[in-house]
């Protein structure tokens, strides 16, 4: 894996603000990757950053969380239990688009001579914003702003407002606002979209073959417009309206016109020089899995009559209150590096784009943002996001696994159609149902069950609320994902028996179907040893309480005996010879991949080698052991952690953006402080920098989570194991300070790190204890508590890699070569040159 130094952007292009993303120079050979940086969203509804005018682009995207269509999923060759019903985001009608007509020219920005362009998305007031000078081929110049937001507060709700001034000449104007169903994907201005990375990345969504969007409702009143819409097989039911207000000293006139795709305001206005013209549309989308969309109608119109009752501004006021808030809470602070600060809080800024009005729904892989995978719901949400979540917005981590516990019984359901007690959660989904085709590195990641148990362990833990268990129902999740793995595994030997679990895909999907998977073993052993902790506190302190339990689960004590059982039993591989743990049982077995040599014209290797290729190598596509070392840290020694670091770090690919912060996080801990900044900065600028080549999909929300993880857990050294709070900072010696906010127990804890010294002060709330360092700190309301650090850890140079394995012997005495699978002459000679 080969991480980036330094920062990628052309700062000439994207100016250093570190409370915005600002670009001062359009270019439309990369529109894709700037619709998603400049996209907004709310967690529910998600508009792409592509101009109000529409025409060309990459994706005209407006997206809906969880608003999908089906289809079925058809296998070359059938087998028992394959994934049956696909499952794709729809994109649904595009209310943003405002068309401009100067003398009859349209401002089409790719084509347009622009004298002056600037776009700024705000990460305070949470507004995109743009202001451009356009010369007309008249020579007329035509100043064009506007300002667009999806609400936080109004989760239904988004803003267009857009204005336009001829600077020194009269002219004819027309705005033509519009609501287009483009149909799912077909713009008949669309440029290829494809061209920004391969139409075969199996990244990308599936492209619809038949309509999907059929039309059931449209009405025009009073420039309000309003079109309804019903998915053709998931049943699924969307409307959305739009309210228009002209404010203009110049003479106009206006018409409209409707049909099933297609609603049109058209504003005709004789402008003279000097006089603006403002048009605020202001837009409504509601969607239901059954209401009827003349009942989403009638949603539509009562927000906008609610939102017309006030000044707009009202709306624009609520957002930049409801981010003050957000950020006093989220934010991190790195003073002195402005580079590093302005991409942090892009990241933050679109966990909050991705997730903050999810209210009960899940939280996709994209966000609101793209199409990318589909629009699914994966194990990124609980591992990624849900900690950023738990400890910064509780009230939207409990949303998003009540939305987990919604699925508790199709989760049982596949259970039982793969033969296993308990509940098995879909690896990938919308809407509870297993969508992922390829079974392989799809649903043989069984570790989802375990994910979930532990997001809910850690938020229970970090917020007390013992109450979303019980009387919520959430200890369900943690009885039924124990049964599974009780049932899943197996016993070995007689006098010490040891628990083992075959057959199944870790969070490496370049290592599939594997027996004994390190990170699977570790974290079915929390998912048990969690289940018994909470049964047993329930059965201790609410005895009543735990038979109503028993009696609705049909929870048997032998169950639980079992669990702690097999749970102390698990099978956790070691090799006496490395000092490691095998990521499998015959991981070892295998040759390496030889990374070194390997050029980057052959990155990712999922789009260049066959998986059986890459499956009969050791070569890692994202953090496995690396990762259970981060989540179960309290289950290995130092010496392991380092030994397990410098080894995968060798293997690990970066072909998967969630590695880096896992990389980065584990880095710190060992000693590797360079090579930790290098990780960081790496999935700091995953989309900033498209480092991957597919940001033009959406946000890689996983690892924007991962990006606070990387800063909280790595450099601020945050850990929580079993509801005790650890401090173990290492801070990278070109930073003065860190500064974050974490939320424990409820009280609001503002963390100061330097270099040799870390302070603790209480913003809301009355006091929390943590421990830095094995000091325990006990931290109150009105006072500063400081805390010197000393013994600050090894610092270890330079990078694992696998010339550093490559010789060792395996337990049985063989030597560990790394080569190379290839017959191509030019691939070699690229190698050559690389090297």
């Amino acid at each position: 894996m080969n991480p980036v130094s330094s920062d990628p952007l052309d700062r000439y292009r994207f100016p250093l603000d570190e409370w915005a993303l600002t670009e001062s120079q359009f270019d439309a050979g990369d529109q894709g990757h700037t619709e998603t940086l400049f996209a907004v969203g709310n967690g529910y509804l998600g508009m792409r950053g592509i101009a109000e005018e529409g025409y060309g682009g990459y994706s005209n995207g407006t997206f809906i969380n969880g608003y999908h269509d089906t289809w079925a999923i058809r296998h070359a060759e059938e087998a028992y239990g394959f994934a049956r019903v696909g499952q794709t985001i729809v994109n649904v009608p595009d209310a943003k688009l405002i068309r401009l007509y100067v003398d009859d020219e349209p401002f089409i920005l790719a084509e347009a001579d622009c004298v002056s362009y600037e776009r700024r998305l705000d990460f305070q007031n949470g507004v995109l914003a743009r202001e451009l000078v356009w010369r007309a081929p008249s020579g007329k110049r035509v100043l064009i702003r506007s300002r667009r937001l999806t609400s936080f507060t109004d989760r239904h709700l988004a803003v267009v407002e857009y204005e336009v001034t001829m600077l020194d000449a009269d002219a004819s104007i027309v705005l033509s606002s519009q609501i287009l169903n483009r149909q799912d994907w077909v713009d008949e201005y669309a440029a290829a979209a494809a061209s920004e990375h391969p139409i075969d990345d199996p990244r990308r969504a599936a492209a619809f073959s038949d309509r999907v969007l059929q039309p059931r409702f449209k009405s025009a009143h009073d420039g309000r417009f309003i079109l309804g819409y019903r998915a053709a097989n998931s049943g699924m039911t969307l409307a959305v309206g739009a309210q228009h207000a002209l404010e203009t000293q110049n003479e106009w006139s206006e018409h409209s016109e409707i049909d099933d795709d297609l609603a049109k305001q058209v504003y005709s206005i004789t402008a003279q020089a000097g006089v603006p013209i403002r048009l605020v549309k202001t837009i409504a989308y509601h969607t239901s899995k059954a209401v009827p969309t003349r009942g989403l109608a009638d949603r539509c119109d009562r927000t906008l009559d609610r939102i017309a009752a006030s000044p707009i501004e009202d709306v624009f006021d609520r957002q930049r209150e409801w981010l003050d808030a957000f950020w006093q809470r989220s934010d991190v602070r790195v003073p002195g590096q402005p580079a590093i600060q302005q991409a942090t809080r892009w990241n933050i800024f679109q966990l909050a784009q991705a997730t903050a009005r999810t209210d009960g729904g899940g939280i996709a892989a994209k966000g609101v943002s793209g199409s990318g995978y589909g629009g699914h719901y994966f194990w990124d949400t609980e591992i990624y996001v849900l900690p950023f979540l738990t400890y910064t917005s509780p009230q939207v981590a409990r949303n998003a696994l009540r939305f987990r516990h919604g699925m508790l019984d199709l989760a049982r359901e596949r259970a039982r159609e793969l033969n296993q007690r308990g509940a098995l959660f879909p690896w990938r989904t919308i809407n509870g149902l297993e969508a992922g085709a390829y079974y392989a590195a799809g649903t043989a990641q069984y570790h989802i069950d375990a994910d979930i148990s532990h997001a809910l362990s850690q938020y229970v833990s970090a917020t007390g609320d013992v109450d979303f268990l019980i009387a919520g129902g959430a200890i369900d999740i943690l009885v039924e994902t124990a049964r599974m793995w009780a049932d899943l595994g197996f016993w070995r030997g007689h006098e010490n028996r040891s628990f083992h679990i075959h057959g199944v895909t870790g969070p490496d999907e370049y290592t599939t179907v594997v027996n004994d998977n390190l990170f699977t073993n570790v974290m079915a052993r929390a998912n048990l040893r969690a289940a018994v902790r909470r049964l047993r506190a329930v059965q201790q302190t609410d005895p009543e309480e735990f038979e109503r339990l028993a009696l609705r689960l049909e929870l048997r004590e032998d169950e639980i005996v079992e669990w702690a059982a097999a749970g102390e039993a698990m099978h956790i591989l070691f090799d006496e010879e490395l000092g490691i743990h095998p990521q499998d049982s015959q991981f070892l077995e295998k040759e390496l991949w030889d990374l070194e040599n390997t050029p980057p014209s052959q990155h990712p290797l999922l789009l260049h080698y066959h998986p059986l290729v890459i499956y009969r190598f050791q070569v890692i596509k994202q953090a496995d052991v690396v990762l259970a070392l981060l989540l179960q840290g309290d289950e290995f020694t130092e010496e392991e952690k380092r030994k397990n670091f410098e080894y995968y770090d060798a293997l690990t690919t970066g072909d998967s953006t969630l590695s880096a912060s896992t990389q980065s996080i584990v880095a710190a801990e060992v000693g590797y402080r360079d090579l930790a900044l290098e990780y960081f900065t790496t999935a700091l600028f995953v989309d900033l920098g498209d480092l991957h080549h597919n940001s033009a999909d959406g946000v890689h929300v996983a690892s924007t989570g991962g990006v606070w993880s990387a800063l909280v857990f790595g450099f601020g050294g945050m850990r929580d194991y079993l509801g005790t709070f650890t401090f173990d900072p290492r801070l990278p010696e070109e930073w003065e300070t860190l500064e974050f906010n974490v939320t424990i127990l409820g009280a609001r804890l503002h963390v100061t790190v330097c270099a040799d010294v870390m302070t603790f002060e209480i913003e809301e709330g009355e006091s929390v204890l943590v421990y830095v360092r094995e000091k325990r700190v006990q931290v109150v309301a009105g006072s500063v508590s400081t805390v010197k650090l000393v013994d600050d850890g090894p610092v270890l140079e330079g990078a694992p890699t696998t010339s550093d394995i490559e010789g060792s012997l395996r337990a049985d005495g063989s030597v560990i070569t790394a080569t190379i699978p290839t017959l191509d002459e030019d691939f070699v000679s690229d190698a050559v040159a690389y090297d």
